[in-house]
Order: structure tokens, then sequence, then C-alpha cells
């Protein structure tokens, strides 16, 4: 049985539209570089060539991962019911070690941003906040130790 993805029906068209765009506009640009690169000769030591062909390898990969997760993809509805933390939600905690308030947003895997504080459903804090109220205390686990947040707010 295949993976599935979840995604918020956003998520999904930025997943849609980036796939197309390398498989159309990226995969072209890489192709004109490499034809560049072999007119300049002996390819055994044209370094423009290399870092071409690995841009392109890197491209292809991403191209074959992305395809994947869209063809396995489980669309997320809109959930308007903030009494519980969901994929979509925004919730607020409180670091209770570190003495600091967050706000994270709970994505499926391939919208998770860490510097946007999109975090993935599958990762640690996301699983501890899944299906918690506001006022629940969670324990996260980390490499270092455990540590807790208390949701203070949904939205």
């Amino acid at each position: 049985m295949a993976d599935k993805f979840y995604m918020t029906k956003k998520g999904y068209e930025e997943a849609v539209e980036r796939l197309k765009y390398l498989q159309t506009v990226k995969r072209e640009e890489i192709v004109e570089r490499i034809t560049e690169a072999r007119s300049h000769g002996d390819l055994s030591e044209n370094a423009e060539y290399d870092a071409a062909r690995n841009e392109q390898a890197a491209n292809e990969g991403e191209i074959v991962e992305l395809d994947y997760k869209i063809k396995n993809a489980k669309i997320i509805e809109e959930n308007a019911d903030n009494s519980f933390v969901h994929i979509g939600s925004k919730v607020t905690v409180y670091d209770i070690d570190m003495e600091e308030t967050v706000v994270y947003e709970i994505t499926g895997t391939t919208e998770a941003n860490v510097m946007e504080n999109k975090i993935s459903n599958e990762s640690p804090v996301g699983k501890a906040l899944l299906k918690r109220q506001v006022g629940d205390v969670v324990t996260v686990p980390a490499p270092d130790g455990n540590y807790q947040l208390r949701i203070d707010e949904i939205a």
C-alpha cells in the first residue's frame, strides 16, 4: 500500500504548480545549460557541465518525489472547528521550559516549513498537539529530553 501524504487544498495546488514548473521551465533551463557547457569542449574537466548534470539529477529526483506525493495525496478539507487541533490549525503554545509563546501551523508533510513555523502533522510537536484542546499540556519527545507545551489558543 502506498503512503498517504496529507495536504491542504492550497498545499496540493502549490505542489502541482511546483511539479509543472520543474517538468517544464526548470528542466528546459538545465538542458540549455548542459548544451552550452558541452559546446565548450572537453567534458572531463568541465566544471560547468558537471554542475549542470548534478542539477539535472537533483531536479529529476525532486520531480519523482513530488509526483509520488501528489499521486498519493489525501486532501484535508478545511475545518472551521477550533475546539481541537487538526491539520490546518494555527496553535498558540506556551513552552513551559523556555518560558516563551510560539504559534505553529499544523500542515501535512509536503507543506512543512520550519522557517515559517509550519510543522508537519508527523513531527514530534505536530503529533503531540493533534486532537488536543486549549488548556492541555502536551509532552513532546526530543533527543535531549522531553519538554512540555501548553495550548493557549487554536485558530
